[in-house]
């Protein structure tokens, strides 16, 4: 495997683990901690999800620089690309969404709950996927 496509490799897998980690493990876990409120949970998981979301966006460019340096194959650069559109989606369409409800909470109202949440839940699980098919296929490559 040459370089770019070992730092491609690499960064995908970076990438998934700390989705997983924080998205399905951290995020839910922190609401069943003792003494966590709804308005706290929300407010530590603004700032959580800002520096995710940020790191995300640096480790998909990275991923696509690698890539295109390494000369990847059409179906990794395929659904590479699917990651990276999902986490465009994510970052600039739902979670404005979500951050508005969230500014509500924290301002102390009970505003309905939002399928934007299911939503993010949904692009989130397919970005996990794209993120696997992308390093199994460099794995194999």
């Amino acid at each position: 495997m040459n370089p770019a496509l070992a730092v491609t490799t690499a960064v995908t897998f970076l990438w998934l683990g700390m989705v997983l980690a924080i998205s399905f493990l951290e995020t839910p876990l922190k609401f069943r901690a003792s003494g966590v409120t709804l308005r706290v949970g929300l407010g530590i998981g603004r700032v959580v999800f800002r520096a995710l979301n940020a790191t995300e966006v640096a480790l998909a460019v990275v991923l696509v620089v690698a890539g295109v340096l390494g000369g990847a194959t059409g179906r990794v650069v395929a659904v590479g690309a699917a990651a990276v559109v999902v986490l465009v989606v994510q970052v600039g369409a739902v979670r404005p969404t979500l951050a508005r409800r969230t500014d509500r909470v924290l301002a102390g109202e009970d505003p309905p709950r939002s399928r934007g949440h299911h939503a993010y839940i949904g692009l989130k699980v397919t970005k996990v996927l794209a993120l696997l098919v992308t390093g199994a296929l460099l794995l194999a490559s």
